[in-house]
């Protein structure tokens, strides 16, 4: 049980910057960018041919600014190119798949018998070093987006979100900060690939898919659980969801579920976690209600 949950937090942490960087574009900005699970397989992509290369550490900034690009892409067919947000992202998305392939010269590719970040940590004799890495790793990029969320920049990027027009009649332009936003979305998005393919020793052109919807989830599940609050407090409900929802995925692995109804607990556990907000909030119309409805009936004397 100890190994299976270690595996969950490992999970949990090597896919949390993906929750972070919807956080990012979905709650702060308010756009829907499905770059996503393109952004994710290019970080995957770079990161293995990088780590071919004999450069595993390089691998990891390199991946971030590759798929920084592929989300200045999506910013400059929204915001300059007049084309939906939504649209963007498929957009964008469906060109990465082209390009990822181009980027390993195959549909996949492997990197065993090669260092890693992982393999290279290991030699300090740390227990669980995989671990402590991802950890490490996650906790300095959310440290930094939450400091960069205060900066100047930063505030100018959260005010884009709550009131664009507001911006532009404070003369601040907001294709700038979208683009700068989206770009620091994909890049946490190409952070996470590119431990992921370091992780498991090999990249796939498919290794995205779903990345968006399983990022939207944790996201989710963090907020509803930790709520909204300070920057601190958003990020660390970020983090937290997406541990959960590995360890509830790993729960049912536990629990023996075959492996074709995986697909479904997944899509049981998802949609989980988009309601969830939408029942608290209905259980707790229904319990003001039953207050309400009891005080009428029994009015103080």
């Amino acid at each position: 049980m100890t190994t299976i949950l270690i595996a969950a937090l490992e999970a949990g942490f090597l896919y949390a910057p993906v929750a972070m960087a919807l956080f990012l574009s979905y709650s702060i900005l308010d756009i829907a960018d499905l770059t996503t699970d393109g952004s994710f397989t290019l970080g995957a992509a770079v990161s293995a041919v990088v780590c071919l290369a004999g450069h595993p550490i390089l691998a990891l900034p390199m991946a971030m600014v590759t798929c920084a690009v592929a989300g200045g892409v999506t910013a400059v067919l929204q915001t300059k190119l007049g084309v939906p947000s939504i649209l963007a992202g498929i957009i964008t998305n469906i060109g990465l798949y082209s390009i990822n392939i181009m980027v390993m010269g195959s549909s996949n590719k492997s990197i065993f018998q090669v260092d890693t970040i992982y393999t290279l940590f290991a030699t300090t004799g740390i227990a669980n070093s995989k671990l402590v890495l991802v950890g490490l790793i996650v906790v300095c990029a959310a440290a930094l987006l939450i400091a960069f969320l205060g900066t100047r920049l930063g505030l100018s990027i959260r005010a884009t979100g709550d009131n664009i027009h507001m911006m532009q009649a404070s003369s601040v332009n907001p294709a700038f900060t979208i683009t700068v936003g989206l770009c620091m979305a994909n890049a946490m998005t190409g952070l996470s690939g590119a431990m992921v393919a370091q992780y498991s020793k090999s990249a796939d052109v498919n290794m995205g898919t779903g990345m968006v919807v399983i990022g939207l989830a944790a996201l989710i599940i963090g907020e509803t659980l930790i709520g909204k609050g300070s920057m601190v407090r958003q990020c660390l409900a970020v983090v937290l969801g997406s541990i959960l929802y590995r360890v509830l995925y790993a729960l049912a692995l536990r629990a023996n579920v075959p492996a074709e109804y995986m697909k479904l607990v997944t899509a049981i556990i998802v949609g989980s976690a988009i309601a969830a907000p939408t029942v608290k909030a209905y259980i707790a119309f229904q319990k003001s209600k039953r207050m309400a409805i009891a005080k009428r009936r029994n009015p103080p004397c």
